[in-house]
């Protein structure tokens, strides 16, 4: 098995033809799905909640990743996680206690993550990676689907990575943001894990063939 994971994202689906387009990336062989729940708050716009994750969990087995873009993610994590949601990422300048917050997703029985904007710096989150089983690194400004990938997310991964090896963890990196067959090789190269991806999965028709090409890329 790779050690490479790709997550499609739902956002990007035709929500007109949901069950249809997740099934066919679904068949075309991604390794799980990624869902961006926002609440207008905490960034300028509104997209699903809980009940969309719990109307594609019968679709399919594998794992749901889910960022919360939320003001108050003790709200929304556990209604997530009990709709099906396998991994949760939350962010450190979202409302509440950051550690606390990450505790209790464990607890409910997802792997918690968190989650870090292109301008938040990684001493935000240095004393919570004994709590989280990867880090959410968003590669552009959150809040929109399509957007380019922000060039200097390379040197903050490079960092990522070496905060990462110096503290002797295993947290995996996730990279969300412009990823593309193009640049997913490098970005892997330089230690990201599992990576995501919305629209170059899901306007790009046939998806097996994309999901191919993403593949081939990769090292």
């Amino acid at each position: 098995m790779s050690k490479y994971r790709l997550f499609a994202s739902v956002m990007a689906a035709d929500y007109r033809n949901l069950e249809k387009d997740v099934r066919t990336v679904i068949e075309a062989g991604v390794d799980g799905l990624h869902f961006d729940v926002m609440d207008g708050n905490f960034v300028p716009n509104i997209t699903f909640g809980k009940d969309l994750v719990a109307a594609v969990r019968p679709v399919t087995e594998l794992p749901f990743d889910v960022h919360l873009m939320v003001t108050n993610p003790d709200v929304i994590a556990p209604q997530v996680i009990e709709a099906g949601a396998n991994r949760v990422a939350i962010h450190p300048e979202a409302e509440g206690h950051l550690q606390r917050s990450l505790t209790h997703i464990r607890a409910l029985g997802a792997q918690p993550g968190v989650a870090v904007d292109p301008a938040v710096p990684l001493e935000m989150i240095e004393w919570v990676l004994d709590d989280v089983d990867y880090v959410l690194l968003l590669s552009v400004n959150p809040g929109y689907s399509g957007q380019e990938f922000i060039p200097s997310s390379r040197g903050k991964i490079a960092a990522l990575v070496e905060l990462i090896a110096s503290s002797g963890r295993n947290t995996t990196i996730t990279v969300d943001g412009g990823v593309e067959p193009d640049n997913i090789g490098g970005l892997a190269q330089l230690g990201v894990n599992d990576f995501v991806s919305g629209g170059s999965i899901f306007y790009h028709r046939p998806a097996v063939d994309r999901v191919r090409e993403f593949r081939e890329a990769l090292p």
